[in-house]
């Protein structure tokens, strides 16, 4: 019996440190905004690692250890990016809307630039080309405009 309650205990620990993304289950409790906000910060953490992998590229004796750090940071924040925008809002929060039913028009301008968002972060993952971060946050800045109705203000660059 104790060993079934340890194993359990266990499981809980381990499964709770990986829920760290919302869930699929229509909770009604969202935070559009902080997700926004992250999506920034992961494009400005990526952006960092990128001149880091440059920087430490072009040493004299490159530092391989640090710079496959940055290559994983920069593939994390890729990760949790593109896990955002199609776990959060586009599963949960970008609302379906029929060719000619009201607010369709919006509907596809905020799947457009959850694509491009995507699509830019999926490049951040190639390169250390610098474009792909500031493309992915000119499709976020539209995102938000379409979204919220305005770009919000991103306090981290």
């Amino acid at each position: 019996m104790k060993k079934g309650i340890i194993l359990l205990i266990v499981m809980v620990a381990f499964l709770g440190r990986h829920a760290n993304s919302h869930c699929e289950v229509p909770c009604g409790i969202y935070d559009d905004q902080l997700r926004a906000n992250l999506i920034w910060e992961h494009f400005v953490t990526i952006e960092k690692a990128m001149k880091q992998i440059e920087a430490l590229s072009a040493e004299e004796n490159p530092n391989y250890n640090q710079i496959v750090r940055w290559v994983n940071t920069k593939e994390e924040h890729a990760n949790k990016i593109q896990e955002i925008v199609s776990q959060y809002f586009l599963h949960q929060r970008v609302k379906i809307k029929e060719k000619g039913e009201e607010g369709y028009d919006k509907y596809i301008e905020q799947l457009t630039t959850c694509h491009q968002i995507l699509v830019f972060a999926m490049k951040t993952k190639q390169s250390t080309d610098l474009a792909s971060v500031e493309s992915g946050r000119e499709s976020l800045a539209k995102f938000e405009i379409s979204y919220f109705g305005k770009k919000l203000d991103h306090h981290t660059h």
